[in-house]
This record gives structure tokens, sequence and C-alpha cells, in this order.
């Protein structure tokens, strides 16, 4: 590493409004977990809502869940705990001051993000094809259509405020790469922040494939 990049890390470490570089580690870790909770609030009311109306519609929403995809369910759930692994090895590589390896994770993370993005559109484009977009053309057979219409607006909306946080989440991690040389032993809080983020949006992700494609399924 060369003294100019080291002193730039240095610098960025250690910003004039803190005592020394670990309270500014301390910081910045304690803003990320509050917005963070931000974050579970802003979640949690669409959640609690699904909760709700699924206990008031249960035959209606099981039956609207046989129209989801399970196995590309399941294969974006596989994508995105690879993605949280190659994203702790970046970190890792951050930490360690080997930038081909956390530049080479961080790449790796953003591809898997894309991965993602790409098979949750090929979702979108089949229920736009099926007629399942909640709205004046909304073609759904059956008894319980206006029950089965409110479960695909809360699993767009769910979906579609996580897909979101994704392209946030690769937009940063592509800032992070384009400005790997920021960064190393003596500077990762970003990176090291930026991995928390990932990590919230993974576990996100977990508690929406078996709420929306796996619980009360009927076969």
């Amino acid at each position: 590493m060369s003294d100019s990049t080291t002193a730039l890390q240095h610098h960025l470490a250690h910003q004039h409004q803190f005592d020394d570089a670990d309270q500014q580690r301390q910081a910045s870790t304690f803003g990320m977990w509050i917005f963070l909770l931000t974050e579970v609030m802003f979640f949690g009311g669409v959640f609690t809502a699904y909760v709700l109306y699924r206990a008031l519609y249960p035959d209606a929403f099981g039956h609207a869940s046989n129209h989801l995809d399970i196995r590309l369910g399941g294969f974006n759930t596989a994508v995105l705990l690879t993605s949280s692994l190659t994203m702790v090895l970046a970190v890792y590589g951050c930490q360690v001051g080997r930038r081909r390896m956390f530049k080479t994770f961080l790449l790796a993370t953003i591809g898997l993000g894309l991965v993602f993005l790409a098979v949750k559109a090929y979702e979108y484009a089949h229920k736009f094809h099926e007629g399942l977009v909640p709205g004046p053309f909304f073609n759904y057979h059956g008894p319980d259509a206006p029950q089965a219409q409110l479960f695909f607006s809360i699993y767009f909306a769910l979906t579609g405020i996580h897909a979101l946080h994704m392209v946030i989440g690769i937009c940063i991690l592509g800032i992070l790469f384009f400005n790997a040389r920021k960064y190393g032993p003596d500077y990762y809080t970003p990176v090291e922040n930026t991995g928390l983020y990932w990590h919230f949006v993974d576990i996100v992700w977990i508690f929406l494939f078996p709420l929306l494609y796996l619980i009360l399924r009927h076969h």
C-alpha cells in the first residue's frame, strides 16, 4: 500500500469533529444501527398489514400464493444468502488490506444482487402476463378475487420496496468499488456499515419468502 493511500485512510478515519478514530467508528456504526431500526419500522407497517389480512382471509391468501413460483423464490433466497457470504468476505478483505480480494467480492456481491433483481423482474413480467397485477385489469378466477387482489397488492408492495433497497445497495457497493483505494485496515467503516445494510436487506427477504411463497399455500 502506498504512503499516499495510507495517509488518505488515516485522514478519513479521523475527522476533526471526533476525539479519535475509534470514536468516529463507533458514532458511524451507531448511526447505521439507528437507520436500520427506522427501516425495521418502515417494513413493519406492511408486514403488519399482511399478517392482519392473512388472518382474516387465510383461504384466499393461500390460493393466491399458489400463483407464486416457489422455485424462483427459492433460487433467489439462495442467491441472497450467497451474497451475504461474499459481502462478509469483501469486508474481511478490506479489513486485512487485501484490496484485490476486497474488490473481487464486492463485484461478486453486486453480480448476485443483479441476478436477484433479474429473477424478480421475470416474476413481475409473468404476473403482468397472467393479469395478476392489482388494478382495473386484474384477472383472477375464483370467488375470492377481491381478497386475492389484496394479497397481490401486499406482495407487490413488499417485494417492490425490497427490490428498491436492493438497487440502492448495489449502487452503494458500486461507489465503494470505484473508491476502493480509500478503504483499508486504517479505515473500513463505510464498508462495514454497507455490509450491515446488505445483511439487513437479505434478512428481510428471509422473512418475505416463507410468508408470501410458503405459509398457507394450498396444493
